[in-house]
Order: C-alpha cells, then sequence, then structure tokens
C-alpha cells in the first residue's frame, strides 16, 4: 500500500518535472523564431525603402521632364498665337488703309458733284432771268401790236366772258330750277330713310356692341393668339363675339346678352393690363371677372334698395334688380329708369294721400323681367309677373307689374300710380337717346372746332369722329401751310375735345376749273 502511494508520489513528480521541461523547452523555440522572423522583417523593410527611394527618384526625374516638355509645349503655343495676332492686324491694317482710299475717292467724287451742281444752278439762275427778259419783251410788243395795255387787255376779256356768261346764266336756270324741284323730293325722301336707318342702327349698337381701349395695334395680335387660340378660348368662355378690324387701338365685343359682354369687358382689361395671355390664363381670368361681377351686380341692387327705401326683398330679387345695371331700353338704363319710377311712384302716392309703399315697391320692380328677356323668351311683362310670384310678392305688386303697360286693364290704385310713373320717366326730356345726343355733339364740337381755323372752306367729322376730312381754301393756304395748319388743330382737338382711341386730322387741298360744252 505505501509501495502504490510512493509511486503514484513519483508518477506525478515526474509529470511535473516533464511539463516544466517541455514548457521551458517550447518557450526557448519560440524565442529563436521570434528572433529570426524579426531579423527577416528588418531585412525586408531596409530593401522596401530602398526600392521607395529608387522609385521617388524615378518619378522625380519623370516629372521634371514633363514639366519642361510642358514650358517648351506652351512656349511654342504663345509663339504661334502672337504670329496669328500680327497676321491678323496686319490685315486690319490693310483693310483699314483700303477704306481710306475708298473713303478719299467718295471725297473727291462729291466735291466734283458739287461743283457740277453749283454751276447748274448758276445756269438755271441765269436761264430764269433771260425767260424774264424775254417775257417782258413780248408783253411789251404785244401792247404795241394791240394798242391796249395789259390792264385793258383783261377788261375787254372779262367784259366778254361776263356777256357770255349771263346769257348762259339765263338758259340754265330755268334748267336747274326745274331739275332741283325734281331732286328735292327724291332728297327729302332719302334723309328722312337714312334718318330712321340710323337711329335703328345706332339703337342696336349701344343694346349689343362694346368696345375695349387697346395700349397699342401690338396688342390685337397677342389677343389673337397664335393661330387664333386665344380669341378661340375668349369666346368660348364667354359667348362674345370679338371683332378686331382696322379699328386702332380698339376691339369691339358684341353680344345680345349684356352679362356676358360686360364679362368680357371685364377680363379682356384685366388680360391686357396683367400682359400674360394664353387659354389657362384666359380661363382663370374669365372665372374671375364673373366672380367680380356678381359681387357688382349685388351691390347694385341693394343700392337700388337703399336709394328707395324698399326693404325685405328676396336676396334673388335684389341680384336681378342689380343686372337691370347692364340692361338699357332705347338707350335708357332699365335700373335707373326702376329706381326713379319707384320714387316718382312714391311721390304721386304721396300726394294723393295713400300708403307709398307699395306703390314705389311696384315702381321698382315693374321692369324686373328685362332682367332675363336676354335667357328666356317672352315678354318682359309676363317674365316679370312670374318672377313676383316665385319670390311670394303680394297680389297687388303683382298686378301693377302686369298692367304697367296697359297687358291688362289696372285694377288698384298702385298699378294707375306705376303706370303714369312709368310714362313720366320715359317720356321726360333727356331720359332716353341721351348718348345718342352726346355722339352728336361731340360730332359738331369737332367740325366747330376745325372751322375756326383761318383757310379752312369745310369740314366732315366721319368715320364715328375717328376721322375728321378738312378742305382748305387754294387760294389762301399752301402746300407747306397745311402742316402747320394740321398740326394746330390735332392741338386745339386735344386740349378742348374729349373722344375715344384717336382721331385723323386729314387735310386735303385741291384746285378746280369747271365749264360745260354744249
Amino acid at each position: 500500500m505505501e509501495f502504490n502511494i510512493m509511486s503514484a508520489i513519483v508518477a506525478v513528480v515526474a509529470i511535473i518535472v516533464g511539463l516544466g521541461l517541455g514548457f521551458l523547452g517550447g518557450v526557448i523555440y519560440r524565442k529563436k523564431v521570434a528572433e529570426a522572423e524579426i531579423g527577416s522583417a528588418e531585412e525586408q523593410a531596409k530593401r522596401i525603402v530602398d526600392d521607395g527611394f529608387k522609385e521617388a527618384e524615378t518619378l522625380k526625374k519623370e516629372a521634371l521632364l514633363e514639366a519642361k516638355e510642358e514650358i517648351l509645349k506652351q512656349k511654342n503655343e504663345s509663339e504661334r498665337e502672337i504670329k496669328e495676332r500680327r497676321s491678323e492686324l496686319s490685315k486690319q491694317e490693310s483693310r483699314v488703309a483700303k477704306r481710306e482710299e475708298t473713303l478719299e475717292r467718295k471725297l473727291e467724287s462729291l466735291e466734283l458733284k458739287e461743283e457740277t451742281l453749283s454751276a447748274k444752278i448758276k445756269e438755271n439762275e441765269e436761264a430764269a432771268a433771260e425767260i424774264a427778259k424775254l417775257k417782258e419783251s413780248e408783253l411789251q410788243t404785244l401792247e404795241k401790236l394791240s394798242g391796249l395795255t395789259c390792264e385793258q387787255a383783261k377788261a375787254e376779256i372779262i367784259a366778254r366772258l361776263d356777256d357770255e356768261i349771263r346769257h348762259e346764266k339765263a338758259m340754265r336756270l330755268a334748267e336747274y330750277e326745274q331739275q332741283f324741284k325734281d331732286e328735292a323730293d327724291e332728297k327729302a325722301k332719302n334723309i328722312l330713310a337714312l334718318s330712321i336707318q340710323r337711329c335703328a342702327a345706332d339703337l342696336v349698337t349701344e343694346a349689343t356692341v362694346s368696345v375695349v381701349n387697346l395700349p397699342g395695334d401690338e396688342m390685337k395680335c397677342r389677343i389673337i393668339g397664335r393661330e387664333g387660340r386665344n380669341i378661340h378660348a375668349i369666346e368660348a368662355m364667354t359667348g362674345v363675339d370679338l371683332i378686331i378690324d382696322d379699328t386702332p387701338e380698339a376691339i369691339t365685343l358684341s353680344s345680345f346678352d349684356p352679362i356676358r359682354r360686360e364679362v368680357a369687358r371685364i377680363a379682356l382689361e384685366k388680360l391686357i393690363g396683367d400682359g400674360r395671355i394664353h387659354p389657362a390664363r384666359i380661363e382663370e381670368t374669365v372665372e374671375r371677372a364673373r366672380r367680380e361681377l356678381d359681387a357688382v351686380i349685388k351691390q347694385a341692387g341693394e343700392q337700388a334698395t337703399y336709394e328707395t327705401g324698399i326693404h325685405g326683398l328676396n336676396p334673388e330679387l335684389i341680384k336681378l334688380l342689380g343686372r337691370l345695371k347692364y340692361r338699357t331700353s332705347y338707350g335708357q338704363n332699365v335700373l335707373n329708369h326702376s329706381i326713379e319710377v319707384s320714387i316718382l311712384s312714391g311721390m304721386i302716392a304721396d300726394e294723393l294721400g295713400v300708403d307709398s309703399m307699395p306703390a314705389k315697391r311696384a315702381g321698382l320692380l315693374h321692369d324686373i323681367g328685362k332682367a332675363l328677356t336676354q335667357e328666356i323668351e317672352g315678354s318682359h311683362v309676363q317674365l316679370g309677373v312670374e318672377i313676383a310670384k316665385k319670390y311670394k310678392e303680394n297680389k297687388e305688386i303683382i298686378h301693377a307689374i302686369e298692367a304697367h303697360h296697359g297687358d291688362v286693364e289696372p285694377s288698384t290704385i298702385t298699378a294707375i300710380i306705376v303706370q303714369a310713373a312709368d310714362a313720366i320717366s320715359a317720356a321726360r326730356p333727356g331720359a332716353r337717346r341721351e348718348d345718342l345726343e352726346n355722339y352728336i355733339k361731340r360730332l359738331q364740337k369737332l367740325e366747330e372746332i376745325t372751322n375756326s381755323f383761318s383757310g379752312v372752306e369745310k369740314s366732315f367729322a366721319i368715320q364715328a369722329g375717328r376721322e375728321v376730312r378738312i378742305a382748305v381754301k387754294p387760294e389762301q393756304v399752301n402746300d407747306e401751310q397745311m402742316i402747320v395748319i394740321a398740326r394746330e388743330i390735332v392741338n386745339k382737338i386735344e386740349s378742348e375735345l374729349q373722344y375715344p382711341g384717336q382721331i385723323k386730322v386729314h387735310l386735303i387741298r385741291e384746285s378746280r376749273a369747271i365749264d360745260y360744252a354744249k
């Protein structure tokens, strides 16, 4: 037993000693291997450093060589550019020298022409003097041969002509008198017919046409657009025809509907002011113009109720009243006419001692149907009755609207009052055709201004006042004076007359000799 223990101890000690010796041997071996690796790494590092120095030296030499080549290249390029510039300067100097020679030759030619012209002028003056002498000599010879002076010969010829003219007058007076009588009746008929036609044309124009002024004629091309796309977009979105003709700085808007025409006018003025004109912008501007016009219409209706003192109207009736602002009847604004009828109805009712509020309300609404006559078929009386019934107006107001033109017999005092007030407002002096009167006054003033100048024989305002043609007396005004007179007339028109667009001043000077061969 003890022997086994000792053996085990010896064995353990032997194992421990063996392990220690193995560890020591491993340490010694690792040390030798590490020293060998360190030596090899140092040799390799030294070799790498040497190679780096050699490569750097090589790169340095290559860089120096490239730098020298670049410097040489730039030097050659600079010398080439200098040579080219010297060559170009030489060419320019040659061209300048040639131009100087050409100018000198032209100058010499002009001097020669000037001398020639001077000689010709002198020859013409001498010829004119010679002609004057010959004329004087011929007159003296004629006076000796005839035994009459120049003045006596003129008087003799004039006396003979007077005798012939008196005889001619006596023969033709009777003929002209009968001819004038025959033509007078025909001209009177033509004048009356033409006046009626012009009156009708003026009415249609006022009802269907608006004019938009332009900053310049080049704006017309921008409004038309490429292949007409802008003008087509405006017409499609507004329902208004744009008339672009030779009228300077103006476009005409034509439509039977005054609301559409006003929308188109507002939109077009906004587009002209903005300057950006294309289909997308046109659509946006037209919508904005519609919204603005709706606000203006509503405001106009509210203002009418405020002026007449009428309260409690349906908001839709107020809007329809505002639409009457853009409706005319024989040149009279329908909204102003309705306000006037309302006020007159109130005055008449007060004088009669009856309640004025129903009369004023009926007077304000009597033409309400005209707000829809452009959109719905039927007379404005029928439409007005339907509107009043739709918005729950009382029977007295509805009857007054229905009877104000005598379509039905008036059966209430309110209907009679409104009928009378409507007649007074429409028939009073100056109520209707005021625009035509102002137009005629403007043309008359234009002719007055032109006729006030000395040397003017007669003048005519034409083209709706856009042109005035002036005939001057040829014996008082020569060609040079016409330019001065035209400028003076223009200045006076600009200072004394208000007019749309521009006025063309056209002076005419002519001499006529008229005779009749039988």
